[in-house]
């Protein structure tokens, strides 16, 4: 809301500068984010004499002047026929903006330069004169800005409103604020209309068929209106705020709507089907063209009001193209209506229309306003057009305005706001406001809310009121009691800062993605109908269509991560993730949440260098790192399963391992389908991992055990064994760790060969076995004969071979 200072002193005597006005009033909690001055734009214009006058050598209605510019000699082609030699006359120099948008240049014009420009009054917007150069007084010295010679100054503040203070989004309201700042009475502009002629009922009439939407609409008509340019007055005073002067009737309606908050509406009462207004709302796909010619397409919730044929304005957005005030209008219709806040919202935001009346009718008007307003426009408009006023006014309000009344609690209040206020002074506070009080108790106040005030409606609005009237900064500052002793951090966070601890240590870098995905991300990721994971929890309002739900997976945030990494040329990424999933458990209910980690490799194992080839990781090297991660936090009991074609959604069937934490299954591992990086857009090849953090929490034992270093040397083995292809091999050390050999201390999988000379269906898996004894060094008689019952039992257990 621009608010100029000379424009707010026709209603509050305010005799500060505008440096502490705006500081007064941020204090009150209208922020104000800037101050300039509304003739800025003339710092570039200067005090000219014109010292020489020539003919233009090429044109005959042109001259060329010699201007004394203060510090310099300029010269400036003028076609402008009051001009004389001696005149003071404003110069704009190259740069200046005029009021027009025009950016000065120096040029050449028929062949001779022009380093500025003389100017009218029109042109500087300073009057209306345009006939000729202004002419200024003799003494001005040259050089001077224009500005300072004139002593024109307005300072404007851009005040920063909060959604709910609708009622300063008017001069009026503003100047309120400053009169209970300054502790004076604020001055409403006095209202005296001109004498009436006829009965408005004998022209027009008012029907509301959607008196939901539409809770109060008030008409006036004016005969023998002349459209004419505005006066200097009212065209600065919208320029001074950055409204563009049309005519003298649009003119009005805008200067009221910024002077009261009420928008106001003029309609060409000749161009009205049937002389009559209807207030109804659109059919579905109605087609209609908006005041900026553009043609809408409307839904059945919007609200349209109508002549006795057709469509004439978009309640509370913008007016019609067929029935706007053009230069040969003689009668008009006035507008002054109240309509339901979220509909005009919603009709706004949906046609994409964000004007000044929609955004006070979508915050809230004030509903006993709608007369003064309609009232004060009408003055205006006979005042500058000698305009007949029909006699009479048509007030529709099928939903009457409802007195609020909010006791107000001292004690609580001042609890509330850490002061110390008595009864008397709260109620002088909230009256300087416009509100009305009177004591129902010692301790309570009975508030009457007034009508323009629409945002409050609880007695902890009341108590925002006493706290900025008061002053924020009187409220003391105070300090929370925070106990001597010292919290312990949760498990969660300490479990979160080891995970990261561990996996940047392995080379991973941690990824933050939003919690909100797009819906298209359970068809992106190939998951069944029947997937939990399908069952996502809708963002009502979402930012972007790309954060529609809630997610239910970390998998797509990760996916999304490398495809714009990829997109910069970054191919190669470890990256990790931990976080909470989201699985609706339905509409009335909280969802479940689960903490998840996941990770995710693709490109190279080792960055390329000079001594070593560029080799892809695979997916053995990730599966490296979730053991070594489980290894970091002592859990012991782990094995990696293939995981079942069927369940492999996401990942390549064949190539993905299920993880469990002795029979419980906590996550997996392997490698994304093919046809999800399609859909990710994505043409490597990429490894993830995820597990289920709570079941990691349970699993970390809760003491660690010391065992001695060994004494007595380790004596190693190799078998060899020949199997079928679908044995696992992890299987084979499960079974002989399930044999409880004393002098087993390690068992590992050294190699694997599938092909020539082995038979088809089978593959080579090679195992070393390291005994050692903790009371004495072991003889090669007791290894052999301890390695060869293992030997037997394997080959028997696993239908297996020795190679030959």
């Amino acid at each position: 809301m621009k608010v100029s200072l000379s424009w707010l002193k026709q209603y509050v005597p305010v005799e500060m500068d505008a440096k502490d006005l705006a500081e007064s009033l941020t204090m009150a909690g209208l922020e104000v984010e800037s101050i300039y001055d509304h003739y800025d734009y003339l710092s570039s214009v200067v005090v000219g004499r014109i010292v020489d006058i020539t003919c233009h050598p090429n044109a005959e209605k042109l001259h060329l002047c010699k201007v004394d510019a203060g510090n310099k000699m300029l010269s400036v082609v003028c076609g402008a026929s009051n001009i004389k030699k001696g005149m003071v006359v404003p110069l704009a120099l190259p740069g200046t903006v005029l009021p027009n948008g025009t950016i000065l240049k120096k040029t050449v014009i028929r062949g001779e330069a022009s380093e500025g420009m003389l100017c009218s009054e029109n042109e500087l917007g300073i009057g209306t004169d345009s006939n000729g150069i202004m002419a200024l007084a003799d003494t001005l010295p040259s050089g001077q800005c224009l500005s300072k010679a004139l002593k024109l100054s307005d300072p404007v503040l851009d005040i920063d409103l909060t959604p709910n203070r609708p009622d300063c989004l008017s001069i009026v309201g503003i100047a309120r604020e400053a009169a209970a700042i300054r502790k004076t009475r604020l001055n409403y502009p006095d209202i005296i209309l001109p004498d009436a002629e006829g009965d408005i009922a004998d022209l027009t009439s008012v029907t509301i068929e959607a008196p939901e939407f539409c809770h109060r609409y008030t008409v006036r008509v004016l005969e023998n209106v002349t459209i004419a340019p505005s006066p200097p007055w009212l065209r600065n005073r919208l320029l001074s705020i950055g409204v563009r002067p049309i005519n003298n009737i649009v003119d009005v309606t805008n200067f009221v709507m910024m002077e009261t908050g009420q928008p106001l509406h003029a309609f060409d009462f000749d161009r009205l089907a049937e002389h009559r207004i209807v207030v109804r709302t659109a059919t579905d796909g109605e087609m209609f063209k908006t005041l900026d010619q553009k043609e809408r397409k409307l839904a059945d919730d919007m609200l349209l009001i109508c002549d006795g044929r057709k469509p004439i304005a978009i309640a509370g957005v913008m007016g019609g193209y067929d029935s706007e005030i053009k230069s040969d209008t003689r009668r008009i219709l006035l507008e002054s209506a109240c309509f339901a806040p979220s509909n005009i919202r919603k009709a706004a935001k949906k046609l994409g229309l964000a004007t000044e009346a929609s955004h006070r009718f979508e915050r809230g008007v004030d509903p006993e306003g709608t007369i003064k307003a309609i009232n004060r426009a009408a003055q205006l408009i006979g005042d500058l057009t000698e305009a007949i006023l029909i006699g009479g006014i048509i007030d529709q309000n099928p939903v009457k305005a409802v007195k609020k009344t909010i006791p107000l609690n001292v004690g609580q209040t001042n609890s509330r706001l850490g002061l110390h206020l008595d009864i008397a002074k709260m109620a002088q506070l909230l009256s300087s406001v416009g509100f009305r009080t009177n004591n129902e108790t010692d301790e309570t106040l009975n508030v009457t809310v007034p009508s323009f005030r629409v945002d409050v409606t609880r007695e902890v609005d009341l108590s925002e009121e006493v706290a900025r009237l008061s002053g924020y900064d009187t409220i003391p500052t105070t300090y929370p009691l925070i106990p001597a002793e010292r919290r312990g951090s949760s498990i969660l966070f300490d479990l979160r800062n080891k995970i990261r601890q561990l996996m940047t240590g392995f080379g991973f870098s941690e990824t933050i993605n939003y919690s909100f995905i797009s819906k298209h991300s359970c068809d992106r990721m190939r998951l069944p109908a029947d997937d939990p994971k399908r069952n996502q929890i809708i963002i009502l309002n979402p930012i972007s269509e790309d954060q529609a739900v809630m997610r239910s997976s970390l998998i797509p945030g990760l996916m999304e991560t490398v495809h714009r990494n990829i997109s910069q040329q970054v191919k190669h990424l470890k990256i990790f993730e931990t976080g909470k999933i989201f699985i609706s458990t339905g509409k009335d209910h909280l969802p479940k949440e689960t903490e998840i980690i996941a990770g995710l490799w693709t490109g190279s194992k080792h960055p390329s260098c000079w001594y070593s080839k560029e080799i892809d990781c695979d997916f053995y090297d990730l599966k490296g790192v979730v053991e070594a991660l489980l290894r970091g936090f002592g859990i012991t009991d782990t094995r990696f399963t293939r995981m079942k074609d069927a369940l492999c959604t996401y990942t390549r069937p064949g190539y993905t391992a299920q993880i469990l934490f002795g029979q419980r299954p906590v996550g997996l591992i392997g490698e994304i389908h093919p046809s999800v990086l399609t859909n990710y857009d994505l043409k490597q090849t990429v490894y993830i991992f995820e597990l289920d953090t709570a079941a990691l929490s349970d699993s970390i034992p809760s003491a660690k055990i010391a065992v001695p270093i060994p004494k007595f040397p380790s004596v190693s083995r190799d078998i060899t064994l020949i199997v079928s292809n679908t044995v696992e091999a992890q299987h084979i050390p499960e079974h002989i760790k399930a044999m409880n050999e004393a002098l087993i201390s390690e068992i590992r999988i050294v190699d694997m060969y599938a092909g020539e000379p082995i038979p088809v269906g089978k593959k080579s898996l090679t195992l070393r076995i390291t005994y050692r004894s903790p009371s004495e060094t072991l003889e090669d008689q007791t290894v052999n004969e301890v390695h060869k019952a293992i030997s037997d039992k394997l080959l028997h257990v696993f239908d297996a071979m020795l190679p030959t």
